[in-house]
């Protein structure tokens, strides 16, 4: 029990790590949090930084979702633990411990971490997000969509562990809220669309 918790509390610190942050300060040694949207995720740092610099963020932020779930595998195998650490990577995301709590949406953490859990259904739910994404040129709504697919083809497509899928509901919920400003943009029409490059 006390190194579950103890896997879990490096979970959430793992997925504190904020690369869109770091990788800009370093690079263009601005705060990207303070251009664009104001995220810290690959989705701003495409806008106003790059390409080279979001495939980093990117596969950087996949990375950490896969380390916590990884590390927790080394503890424990019980499916509780292991989706609770998805969730404490994606949670230490969005709400980062070491950047005063101001991370980004998690989606790219929370396809890490699961696609160690249930990589079939990750891969399932990338592909929406492509095809929505493709057809909209809305990312977020592309984000939204697959993350409420999730746990549905956890379920259906590899029967999952109910703790897991108890998991990725927690984390879709998560998700819809950190993505709850693009929601009332996507309403009212004014949501920024890709290839859209900000200053």
């Amino acid at each position: 029990m006390i190194r579950e918790l103890v896997g879990l509390v490096a979970a959430y610190l793992i997925g504190s790590i904020s690369f869109a942050v770091v990788l800009v300060r370093v690079f263009r040694g601005v705060d990207v949090r303070r251009e664009g949207s104001g995220n810290a995720g690959a989705t701003n740092v495409l806008r106003t930084s790059g390409k080279s610099l979001a495939v980093g963020t990117a596969l950087l932020d996949v990375a950490k979702g896969v380390a916590a779930v990884l590390l927790m595998q080394s503890l424990t195998y019980d499916p509780l633990w292991l989706g609770a650490a998805a969730v404490a990577a994606v949670l230490g995301h969005v709400f980062p411990v070491w950047f005063g709590f101001r991370g980004g949406k998690g989606v790219a953490t929370a396809i890490g971490g699961f696609s160690v859990l249930s990589p079939l259904a990750v891969l399932a739910v990338v592909g929406v997000f492509v095809v929505v994404v493709a057809v909209t040129r809305f990312v977020s709504l592309g984000s939204i969509t697959a993350a409420c697919l999730l746990p549905l083809a956890m379920r259906l497509l590899v029967h999952a562990p109910d703790a897991e899928v108890v998991a990725a509901s927690a984390t879709t919920i998560l998700l819809v809220v950190s993505h709850r400003a693009n929601i009332q943009r996507l309403l009212g029409g004014t949501e920024r669309r890709l290839g859209r490059r900000d200053s």
